[in-house]
């Protein structure tokens, strides 16, 4: 089979995935992308080529990327190394591939002199401490967040967390936004 027809083949099957998985109709489904439901039927059958005035609007539709849409690589290899990056007090190692909307980290925080600056940016936090305590600060307000326990909170509220008492580490799962303002922010002078 050409590497075209694979490709193809593989698309269709995950569009009619998806969008069952999320519990969508063919109309709600053509409704999310602009298209007509026998266009989508069409492509998810076969009886229609797949274009990019199509796939685009899926894709936004059924909340995935074009990249994780089209990708055709092997599950060979399903396990991921973390490599530990450290800066300041953080170390950090991804826990997920760089495709993909939502990022998952582990991070070691060493005890620190001062509580960083608290910072917004677009959407949710969520992690859970594995070892160690948290302070967590949410605008005026301080959470203590104890070994097995975990926080959510919307990332539009001024926020920044430290370890307490002591080393501390967690397991963060968060957008691409929250890894900008996370992961990316550790390189910089804390």
């Amino acid at each position: 089979m050409a590497e075209s027809d694979v490709v193809e083949q593989a698309v269709r099957s995950r569009l009619r995935s998806l969008r069952t998985t999320l519990g969508m109709s063919l109309d709600q489904a053509a409704a999310a992308a602009r298209l007509s439901p026998s266009t989508i039927s069409r492509i998810e059958t076969g009886k229609r080529a797949i274009s990019l005035d199509v796939l685009v609007p899926l894709a936004r539709a059924l909340q995935v990327d074009l990249d994780t849409l089209l990708d055709v690589s092997a599950d060979d290899d399903v396990i991921i190394r973390p490599v530990a990056h450290r800066a300041g007090t953080r170390t950090t190692w991804m826990l997920s591939r760089s495709t993909g909307s939502t990022v998952a980290i582990k991070m070691r925080l060493e005890e620190a002199d001062r509580m960083p600056p608290q910072r917004v940016h677009p959407g949710h936090d969520w992690f859970v401490v594995i070892e160690g305590r948290i302070r967590l600060r949410l605008g005026e307000r301080e959470i203590v967040v104890e070994t097995g326990e975990a926080a959510e909170f919307a990332t539009m509220t001024p926020h920044a967390f430290a370890a307490l008492d002591g080393p501390a580490e967690l397991i963060m799962i968060f957008g691409r936004d929250g890894e900008r303002a996370h992961v990316h922010r550790a390189d910089a002078a804390e």
